[in-house]
């Protein structure tokens, strides 16, 4: 097979896996290990005639490139922030699961001599290779659940990140625990050594130096240059470390830490970025690839125990540790559930620790079986931890329920008020613009930190995840008079979407985008109006412009206004005053406001409103300026003030009609 037709082989069963996966809604990772595992020459066969090295060849870029990827997504400050977690629970996860799965190898071997054959330092790069969690399934996962910011998602989070900082030592320690039994010790005093000045290198002066390269390559202003920068650091800094005695994947990710650390990290995530999936890809290819299914299938009960006994030992450990260190019951089965699998990093160590002689051939295939087999698993462990948990954990229902009181006893006096899906800068700000029109509202956050800050400044902000209906409900959903949705995520703002229009199809929605690409189908999906960012920014801009080269700040706000009204719906037309009344106005829509005659007690709004078919509802206030929602079914009570749109003829036959 040559060359290219490999290459079209690879793309052809990536995309099939893929789509294949995108279809069940599944990771897309699933599907690269499926398709990796389909062209392994001991299945179908489908990459014949490539040999074993040549795929531990391939392999190794895929691991110089995953590597990178993630070191260039590793971020320090996040660390520091969340240095309670990840110095708390995720250094007693990885040490404890290290120590303890160590010492159990050992013991196996010493009671069953006879069948059982590893020393100390194959236990040692084993339990190092079971101590990782898969980064990229459970953080995807968690962010199509919203569930980052939530008590288990910070958790977990803390946890992966102490990973990502471990494999540096471990890729060290490895190489030196595959030496010669009379240089063992100098070769772990040395890679000691070398851990302590890489994990320096990492936290303290390296991206000094490459800000100061990164920077005289960017002042040459060319993308071609820089990019070619970048794969030269990369493979260059792998072959480095490789010839240090170290390995080429250590390099890799040490170039994408320092890389993320410098401002030059935007840049390079834009230009890696249509390789990332790509690189990823062909990583989990060249594991399956790997895993060689005959030995599994004479193996079998191997692998079952290696499957199951890892998981169920992750999982106790994890869940006992976050327990200990002041999580409920719930939080830490979740969390448990959560990182029980195998990761990319424990590939990257089995298959180091395969090179450097410390696993036998025999043990290789069941062992990445296992883990391959328990990542397959974790989508649908993830997708059923909630019933699990509230089947296992008596207490959770209650926790779940002491929560929503906590939201409805915030929101219980609140009505006609305005709810607020996320309460960060844009939450905060709308939120402050309500509070000076004396407009009530309620806010729901997933971020605890922020809530506890916002709760203590006396803000109606409560811990709830928007997605979830019975926090809408207990926020006051059907008494709102409009929803507000904050957050930029797609996947999550359509998630809210769909649970409000179940609960409350009439209700305003009004939704915050970055940019309109998915104008229609935020719209589609319910919601009242969209505001995208980048046009309000490119409208100021324009409107500063007008006024600094003289023209008229009238004619400005005017031509800002006519802008708005061919993009947003809801801002069509303005208060009509005594000097609007030319001729081409007349035709163009407006607002007015109305006060209802005591001759409407009783009738419901849509009686009202049904002969003034030209007009539409923008908002209703009672008399005592308290906002209320257009409902057809409302019983108005006379007061009331309603705001109608259109042009000027219609709202004169209204006026008549509303006279008292």
């Amino acid at each position: 097979m040559t060359a290219l037709e490999l290459t079209l082989l690879y793309l052809l069963a990536a995309v099939l896996g893929v789509a294949t996966c995108r279809w069940l809604k599944l990771p897309a990772i699933l599907g690269y290990l499926v398709a990796g595992v389909l062209m392994e020459p001991h299945t179908l066969g489908l990459a014949f005639g490539q040999d074993a090295e040549s795929i531990k060849y391939l392999a190794e870029f895929g691991v110089v490139f995953l590597m990178f990827v993630i070191g260039l997504e590793f971020n320090l400050p996040k660390l520091r922030a969340m240095r309670r977690h990840v110095f708390g629970l995720g250094l007693a996860q990885v040490v404890l699961t290290m120590a303890l799965v160590s010492a159990g190898a050992i013991a196996i071997n010493w009671l069953m001599a006879d069948r059982w054959h590893i020393g100390w330092q194959t236990a040692l790069a084993l339990s190092g290779a079971m101590a990782m969690s898969s980064t990229a399934i459970v953080v995807k996962m968690m962010v199509d659940r919203l569930e980052l910011d939530s008590e288990h998602g910070q958790r977990v989070m803390g946890v992966l990140l102490l990973q990502d900082l471990a494999v540096v030592p471990l890729l060290v320690l490895i190489p030196a625990l595959g030496a010669e039994p009379e240089r063992l010790f100098t070769a772990l005093l040395l890679a000691g050594l070398k851990a302590a000045a890489l994990i320096s290198l990492l936290l303290w002066g390296g991206q000094r130096v490459m800000r100061w390269w990164l920077t005289v390559v960017a002042r040459r202003k060319s993308e071609e240059l820089f990019m070619l920068n970048l794969l030269l650091m990369t493979l260059g800094l792998a072959w480095l470390t490789e010839h240090a005695g170290l390995s080429l994947a250590l390099g890799a990710f040490i170039c994408g830490v320092l890389i993320s650390e410098t401002e030059y990290r935007i840049q390079v995530e834009a230009q890696i970025r249509p390789f990332h999936d790509v690189l990823l890809g062909l990583f989990f290819i060249t594991i399956g690839m790997l895993l060689d299914w005959r030995l599994i299938w004479l193996q079998w009960p191997l692998v079952l125990a290696l499957v199951t006994v890892p998981v169920l030992f992750k999982l106790g450990l994890v869940a006992l540790l976050a327990r200990l260190l002041g999580a409920s019951s719930g939080v830490a089965l979740r969390t448990g559930l959560y990182l029980a699998q195998a990761g990319e990093f424990g590939f990257v160590l089995l298959t180091l620790s395969r090179r450097e002689g410390l696993l036998a051939p025999e043990l290789f295939s069941p062992i990445l079986a296992a883990m391959v087999l328990s990542m397959l698993a974790t989508p649908f462990i993830i997708m059923g931890s909630n019933r699990l948990v509230m089947r296992l954990v008596a207490s959770e229902w209650l926790q779940q329920s002491l929560q929503m009181t906590r939201i409805a006893s915030q929101s219980i006096n609140a009505q006609g008020h305005v709810l607020i899906c996320g309460y960060g800068r844009s939450g905060q700000a709308m939120a402050r613009v309500l509070e000076q029109e004396g407009i009530p509202y309620m806010a729901l956050d997933l971020d605890p930190d922020r809530v506890r800050q916002a709760r203590a400044a006396g803000h109606a902000v409560a811990f709830g995840d928007a997605a979830k209906p019975q926090a809408l409900i207990a926020a006051g959903l059907n008494r709102a008079s409009a929803v507000v949705i904050t957050t930029l995520d797609l996947h999550g703002v359509m998630q809210v979407l769909g649970t409000i229009r179940a609960q409350a199809p009439q209700l305003p929605v009004i939704v915050r985008t970055q940019t309109d690409r998915d104008l229609d189908k935020l719209r589609a999906a319910g919601a009242t109006e969209v505001v995208p960012e980048s046009h309000e920014g490119s409208l100021m801009l324009a409107g500063h412009a007008l006024a600094l080269v003289g023209v008229p700040m009238r004619r400005v706000v005017r031509i800002m206004r006519d802008q708005r009204d061919q993009r947003y719906r809801l801002l069509r037309g303005w208060f009509h005053g005594a000097d609007d009344a030319s001729v081409d106005e007349l035709a163009e829509e407006r607002l007015q406001a109305f006060t209802l005659p005591d001759a409407v007690e009783g009738r419901r709004l849509a009686d009202v409103l049904a002969p003034l078919e030209a007009l539409r509802p923008i908002s209703m206030r009672s008399h005592t300026g308290a906002p209320l929602p257009i409902d057809p079914d409302t019983v108005l009570q006379g007061g009331e003030t309603l705001v109608l749109s259109g042009t000027a003829e219609p709202l004169a036959r209204a006026a008549n009609a509303l006279a008292a």
